[in-house]
């Protein structure tokens, strides 16, 4: 099955981002607004207690945190994605970090920049277009992370929770 590791911000964060999302993101109807600490894997059912008890572990000696998102962003020309920048990336990393040192021993397909994904699949034209317009506008969100969640894919391609860890208050 396939399985990955996200943060789901405020529902003021994923209000915004689904605003732009339900037009730029071919996921939309998929998966909440999200920011991803390990990319999608396969893992045997057999091993999933082991995950879980990996990540209650992270979870247990990770303190919670604040999340500040200030502006649109694109990965392009890597990649046509755009993207609501987190200022303070520091902690995603350290617990992306913690996550993917006992985690599935598959490699990262880009290096880790936490971010939140507002639209994907688009043409060269229209990514142009949208990070132009977008660019202007003011980005200040804020979230507090306090969890995060193994979720996993049914056959249909929607994602769904299978377990949320608790962050330290």
């Amino acid at each position: 099955m396939m399985y990955s590791i996200v943060v789901f911000p405020s529902s003021k964060v994923q209000e915004v981002a689904n605003s732009y999302r339900k037009r730029y993101d071919s996921t939309y109807a998929l998966v909440p607004p999200y920011i991803r600490l390990k990319e999608g894997f396969e893992l045997d059912e057999a091993k999933l207690p082991e995950l879980v008890g990996h990540l209650e572990q992270v979870a247990s000696s990770t303190e919670s945190f604040t999340a500040h998102f200030h502006r649109v962003s694109s990965f392009h020309p890597t990649t046509n994605v755009i993207y609501l920048a987190v200022q303070n990336k520091e902690p995603f990393t350290e617990l992306h970090q913690k996550i993917a040192n006992q985690c599935v021993n598959e490699k990262e397909t880009y290096a880790y920049v936490p971010h939140l994904t507002i639209g994907r699949d688009l043409s060269d034209d229209e990514l142009r277009d949208v990070t132009g317009q977008l660019s202007m506008a003011k980005i200040d969100l804020t979230s507090e992370i306090d969890r995060f969640h193994l979720i996993y894919q049914l056959e249909d391609g929607i994602w769904s929770v299978y377990q949320t860890f608790l962050l330290k208050k």
